[in-house]
């Protein structure tokens, strides 16, 4: 599918769907993590580092590679703004893998971040809210001495049956499904697809091509260019 089709496909939609990925947050300057793959001159892998058993095994270790995820100054840029200026005319509803909180950022409506959010910290101890800014200071709860996370799903870890349950329930009511930025490999969230309604339809924008075993059609481009022209 060309450009221009794509653009009207959005906009004859009434119920829209975004599924993003990193390839979202790159233009803000985030990178993705496949280019982070390396940090540690490949003595650990960054699924390890990410993970619950590092987390509670070795959590300082833990704690420095969660810090380099934080991009403090990123901004929402031409695709969360886009977005967001949908919804003006349209319902739209994101579901996103990003971690990095831009969508709500960008303000827009309705969001499930399906993998949590960098910037909802908590202390493992006392269960109180701790705002980012100090988890970024110390991983120590000054209150009690707990521990503080990020509430982030990280590997070996369960995703939130409310994140669930709601994407579920949107991907049911769209008329048109834009997956947006991501290889869409990273089950369950790419297993959403399969309660899309079969009258709906799926509009794929990424640099490369998914493996996709519903109709659907493809823009071969950057969100980042896609989205400029909408």
């Amino acid at each position: 599918m060309d450009e221009g089709s794509g653009i009207n496909l959005i906009k004859n939609s009434s119920r829209i769907v975004f599924l993003t990925g990193a390839g979202v947050s790159t233009a803000s300057g985030i990178p993705d993590y496949r280019s982070m793959t390396g940090v540690y001159q490949g003595i650990e892998e960054p699924e390890y580092l990410l993970s619950h058993t590092c987390l509670m095994r070795e959590p300082e270790k833990f704690y420095t590679f969660v810090k380099q995820l934080y991009h403090q100054t990123a901004r929402p840029n031409i695709i969360h703004k886009k977005m967001k200026e949908l919804e003006s005319a349209h319902d739209v509803r994101i579901i996103s893998q990003n971690i990095d909180g831009l969508h709500d950022q960008g303000e827009s409506q309705h969001v499930v971040n399906f993998h949590g959010s960098l910037y909802d910290c908590y202390c493992m101890t006392c269960q109180k809210n701790v705002a980012s800014e100090d988890y970024l200071i110390s991983d120590i709860h000054e209150n009690c001495g707990g521990r503080i996370r990020p509430n982030v799903v990280l590997y070996e870890e369960g995703l939130s049956s409310e994140a669930i349950e709601t994407s579920i329930e949107w991907v049911e009511a769209a008329d048109l499904i834009v997956i947006v930025g991501t290889s869409f490999k990273v089950y369950p969230f790419s297993g959403l697809i399969d309660y899309r309604n079969p009258n709906s339809q799926v509009l794929v924008i990424n640099n490369e091509a998914i493996t996709l075993h519903h109709p659907h059609e493809f823009i071969q481009e950057s969100a980042e260019t896609f989205f400029s022209q909408l």
